[in-house]
């Protein structure tokens, strides 16, 4: 499983809407997450009439604050226009410059919805490859097992194998919904394994 999360400041607005065309157009191995560094208390009012006019309601979506668990899952990451407000988010990421619909007219939200809509087609028609086989996310997560592993078992294994034995075990979880409870697992496994000597990579058959 992939996930692509969306980040404006208060998660009310064109993060909302990319989520929602996100989740009507892509397949379903790939999903989608929204999220904002100060949540506002609901969707914008103008936002959810332009959706509805498309037959996707978010008048019971809630703004949700990027925490940790939302960064560990994204694997590609957009930005939209939010520059040096945005909370920063470890993985692929590129901006897209949207206007923000929050006190506009309906016919101009109405020009973000499908100015929004088309870029989150194009993501998907031109970049659903790119975002499969990215392994940036999973790189960040093993760089966070490492250190403490390292200092643990650099006096009986190398580097590489301690890597390479992480890595292993990272890869396991790479599917799991909740990526810090992945990250927990995967360090546990990799400290069994190296204590017992039993860590080879391809052994199980995993790579």
């Amino acid at each position: 499983m992939k996930y692509v999360l969306f980040v404006c400041t208060q998660n009310a607005g064109r993060s909302q809407m990319a989520q929602a065309f996100f989740e009507r157009y892509a397949p379903k191995d790939v999903h989608a997450e929204s999220a904002g560094q100060d949540p506002a208390k609901a969707v914008w009012p103008e936002v959810v009439e332009a959706m509805h006019e498309v037959d996707i309601d978010l008048s019971g979506r809630k703004p949700k604050r990027l925490d940790l668990e939302m960064q560990l899952h994204a694997d590609w990451a957009i930005t939209l226009a939010c520059a040096g407000s945005c909370p920063y988010v470890p993985s692929v990421a590129e901006d897209w410059d949207v206007a923000d619909p929050h006190g506009r007219s309906l016919e101009e939200v109405r020009e973000i919805r499908d100015e929004i809509e088309r870029r989150v087609i194009d993501l998907i028609k031109e970049r659903l490859d790119s975002i499969r086989s990215d392994r940036t996310a999973h790189g960040i997560r093993l760089r966070r097992l490492l250190p403490s592993l390292v200092e643990e078992f650099s006096s009986t294994h190398s580097a590489e194998e301690i890597r390479a034995c992480a890595d292993m075990m990272l890869a396991r979880y790479d599917e799991a919904p909740v990526r810090s409870f992945a990250l927990a697992l995967a360090e546990r496994e990799t400290r069994a394994c190296l204590r017992e000597g039993r860590c080879k990579p391809g052994a199980d058959g995993s790579r």
